[in-house]
């Protein structure tokens, strides 16, 4: 379990590392919800999105023998970014686990920060174990995307932020992939306003916190589907759902079309360049799927790491 402390000694630690992203907000998104919405872009976060919150809190608190070790992680791509930048700048190495069909800007960014890759078949591999014996074989210490009360919290930061620059909230809304920006926010922000409701936006075929949270225990279900790589997780974390399944009022899914409309919104009105798992949360109040009439509204929006080809193949499909 996790505090408001931990979420704000996380915060003592990424101050004049991590960037304080700005707080955006669109007169067009305000008519369409009927609501006033402020958006935490962390588009704008080291390595592109709000995973170098989370792997930096790990990192700078593991031991000195444990940094000469080094680290292990996996990752679809903005979590290994993370733990590359994070290892490099605590002056450690990282060997880090990645699907083969990774995208290529997010494997190319990985090697940038200096992290070794390996790579593997999301679809027939476990990433846990097979991530977990790559750092047993190398007694390297395995930084978990999100199953781990240090990165949980630094992930919080990012809704202590936004509350912190736009003002109390009377609804937070959160993409939803292993469930620890939502288990970090969700502490950070009922920490300080106990009432305000927390939503959670999973894709249609990538539901498994929805379906967990509803059968109150964890669900497992088969590699999704969806251009939101970000959140093809198949089983929420332990220690995220019993966060979750405590502060997290609601869950609700966007389809693959609506998370491309939101995209196209983003960046014709905000001008923010979104990847796909980044938009769930702009594309579930697109969509109607949150009551949010008359109400103050903050949305995280999780990160901006597409390629400039990929960004048009999937806007473009609108045309």
């Amino acid at each position: 379990m996790i505090s408001l402390e931990d979420v704000e000694a996380a915060a003592a630690r990424l101050a004049g590392v991590a960037h304080r992203t700005p707080v955006a907000t669109s007169r067009t998104l305000d008519v369409r919800t009927g609501a006033s919405v402020y958006l935490k872009p962390e588009c704008f976060q080291r390595t592109g999105s709000f995973k170098f919150r989370g792997a930096y809190n790990k990192i700078s608190s593991l031991d000195d023998e444990q940094r000469r070790r080094g680290v292990a992680a996996f990752s679809s791509g903005n979590h290994a970014q993370a733990v590359a930048l994070a290892a490099r700048l605590r002056e450690t190495t990282a060997v880090i686990l990645m699907p083969e069909d990774t995208s290529p800007a997010k494997l190319e960014a990985t090697r940038g920060y200096g992290a070794e890759v390996v790579t593997y078949d999301r679809y027939t591999g476990d990433r846990e174990e097979l991530g977990a014996a790559l750092a047993d074989e190398r007694g390297l210490e395995l930084v978990r995307p999100y199953d781990d009360p240090l990165v949980m919290a630094g992930q919080g930061t990012a809704a202590l932020e936004l509350v912190g620059d736009a003002g109390p909230l009377d609804v937070l809304v959160v993409p939803v992939g292993g469930g620890g920006l939502i288990a970090g926010c969700s502490t950070a922000a009922k920490g300080l306003a106990p009432r305000v409701r927390v939503v959670g936006v999973e894709p249609e075929a990538a539901d498994e916190t929805r379906r967990s949270l509803a059968a109150g225990e964890r669900v497992r279900i088969p590699v999704p589907r969806t251009i939101a790589d970000g959140l093809q997780v198949t089983e929420p974390g332990r220690l995220t759902f019993e966060v979750n399944r405590r502060l997290v009022d609601e869950i609700v899914t966007v389809s693959d079309d609506e998370i491309v409309a939101a995209m196209a919104f983003l960046f014709d009105r905000a001008k923010l360049v979104t990847e796909p798992s980044g938009a769930v949360g702009v594309a579930a109040l697109l969509a109607g799927r949150i009551d949010v009439a008359g109400a103050r509204v903050g949305v995280v929006i999780s990160g901006g790491n597409v390629g400039v080809e990929r960004f048009c193949e999937l806007v473009g499909r609108r045309a």
